[in-house]
């Protein structure tokens, strides 16, 4: 007791954030990072996909996290032993915010523009767990549907999703109550 952290080095030459696991993580060069949306925002930096306006800018942030917010939601009913119970409020308040999503949109190719940015990957990441939780949901249609499409049609993601590497499942860990298998 009484003794500061001092970092803890795993296998990976990454330092790891005091009491998180150390998955994923990248190394590029002398860049280590841990934690999936700092990851995310490296690439993106790296390949210029955080916007080109200040509205384009703005755009990101702020659905990057409306993203994580429905995301959290999710994984926490998912997670949680009164699973069965809590789904059906879940359900109920779904609609909802994926109609914002289907506003925020609009008519845009992209979230952000007409060019995709980093916030596509984690819009089609959380989307298509709503499409999986809910195959028959009628707000993941029209415009959100046509974007699911646009982005796994992109040359290297659909090469992906045919190839031996790509794991549909599991989303979640093995301790949640939804999706914590290979299917």
């Amino acid at each position: 007791m009484g003794r500061g952290w001092e970092g803890d080095v795993g296998v990976t030459g990454v330092t790891r954030t005091p009491g998180t696991p150390q998955l994923p993580y990248l190394i590029d060069g002398s860049t280590k990072l841990t934690q999936s949306n700092a990851i995310l925002r490296y690439i993106a930096r790296k390949h210029n996909m955080c916007g080109e306006t200040e509205e384009e800018k703005q755009r990101i942030d702020l659905l990057e996290n409306q993203l994580m917010d429905l995301r959290m939601n999710f994984a926490r009913i998912c997670y949680s032993p009164d699973f069965e119970k809590l789904k059906p409020a879940y359900l109920e308040q779904l609609p909802k915010k994926l109609q914002e999503l289907s506003r925020f949109l609009g008519s845009r190719p992209w979230f952000a523009g007409q060019k995709i940015t980093y916030v596509d990957f984690l819009a089609y990441d959380v989307l298509d767990q709503q499409r999986m939780f809910v195959p028959e949901c009628p707000e993941l249609k029209g415009n959100l549907a046509q974007f699911l499409q646009r982005f796994e049609a992109l040359d290297k993601v659909s090469a992906y999703m045919r190839s031996g590497r790509f794991m549909k499942t599991p989303i979640f860990w093995r301790t949640a109550k939804w999706c914590n298998s290979k299917e």
